[in-house]
């Protein structure tokens, strides 16, 4: 199949992590023989925060380790819808692009596309800003990729039963390994962005303060830091490291002792079930991971065997200590994580998933192309 995929940016992870997923799809239906496309619009605004924050230099971590993914790069205010999708059997725009576009890569469909069409949505907007996304012109769509069943069912509220389906996220194995060889590990690591004060309160509680109630060193890496923010850190004795390409991730989990993951108040409340993306790097990774309060609804981990979970920052205090001391715990965690990842959430699994999705579609599923 010729697959086309409109992202926001694939050369860019500055705060986009949408980033991360699409590069182990991609590479991994390439190596199956397909023939791909990644198209992101020149200029993008994750780009540009990247070259400004890291320059060129910032991009050697994607072009080193995806050597095989070379995105198309077209011009946002004309783009060459003709040649973009010359050719192409399946098209899905992930929902970090302009309406415009959206749409018009919808109206093509309508008007005789002999495409398969998906909306791919990984974003909470459909519960924080459904006006926005409601806005969003999907007629010409044959369907919607969700990254949790949660956000499935917000579409089937909106019309979409029996064409959307829940797409999880998942972890590219092929760069997100353990290290051949084990070095010395200390403290802790936390690798996420601050964002818009989505868990400001939860960061504190579940990480800052009981890292150091235990006396574990904690690095973190990520963006969009405010200055009040950063002070907070320093409060804490926080090292913050400021942005770090993706593609570096696993050594930096390979330096550290554990990791936390602490989702997003939306993912811990009314869109339940959906973990962050690094909760599968990390897992991937042989790292011992701790989780803030999450309800793990679609039960896509072992709770307390691939990872632990605590409900509060005592437990948390608690849980951190444990890790330090307890070597057998570590190496538990370790080995029961890195199976489940393997044997349910790695690129290779979605890219299944996805063949399977477009497989069951019939001419009386998909939008009437003629």
């Amino acid at each position: 199949m010729r697959i086309v995929y409109f992202t926001h940016s694939l050369l860019s992870c500055w705060n986009h992590g949408n980033a991360h997923f699409l590069r182990g799809v991609l590479r991994d239906l390439i190596a199956r023989g397909h023939d791909v496309r990644a198209c992101e619009p020149e200029g993008n605004w994750s780009l540009g925060n990247l070259l400004a924050d890291g320059g060129d230099a910032g991009l050697a971590p994607f072009r080193d380790g995806y050597p095989d993914l070379d995105p198309i790069v077209y011009d946002p205010a004309a783009p060459d819808l003709d040649a973009l999708l010359d050719g192409a059997d399946l098209v899905i725009v992930h929902e970090w692009n302009e309406p415009a576009l959206v749409a018009a890569i919808g109206a093509r469909r309508a008007r005789g596309g002999r495409f398969t069409l998906f909306f791919h949505d990984t974003h909470h907007r459909a519960v924080s800003a459904p006006d926005q996304m409601r806005a969003i012109d999907l007629d010409g769509y044959d369907g919607v990729l969700a990254f949790g069943e949660t956000l499935s069912e917000v579409y089937r509220g909106w019309g979409w039963a029996g064409r959307v389906w829940t797409w999880h996220e998942a972890a590219d194995t092929r760069h997100f390994h353990p290290p051949a060889v084990e070095g010395p590990r200390d403290g802790l690591v936390w690798v996420g962005n601050w964002g818009e004060n989505e868990r400001t309160a939860e960061l504190e509680t579940f990480l800052f303060a009981p890292a150091a109630a235990v006396g574990l060193p904690l690095d973190i890496y990520g963006v969009r830091y405010p200055d009040e923010a950063l002070a907070m850190l320093a409060r804490y004795g926080v090292q913050y490291r400021g942005w770090a390409p993706n593609a570096s991730a696993p050594a930096i989990f390979a330096r550290h002792l554990a990791t936390v993951h602490v989702p997003r108040r939306y993912y811990a409340t009314i869109l339940p079930g959906i973990p962050t993306i690094r909760m599968f790097e990390a897992l991937a990774c042989g790292i011992p991971l701790v989780s803030a309060p999450w309800d793990d609804s679609e039960g896509l981990f072992r709770t307390d065997q691939d990872y632990l979970a605590v409900q509060d920052g005592a437990g948390m205090t608690a849980a951190l200590r444990a890790i330090r001391e307890d070597g057998d715990l570590r190496a538990s965690l370790v080995a029961s994580g890195l199976e489940t990842i393997i044997t349910r959430h790695s690129c290779a699994h979605r890219v299944d998933e996805l063949l399977a999705i477009v497989a069951t579609l019939t001419t009386t599923t998909r939008k009437d192309a003629a």
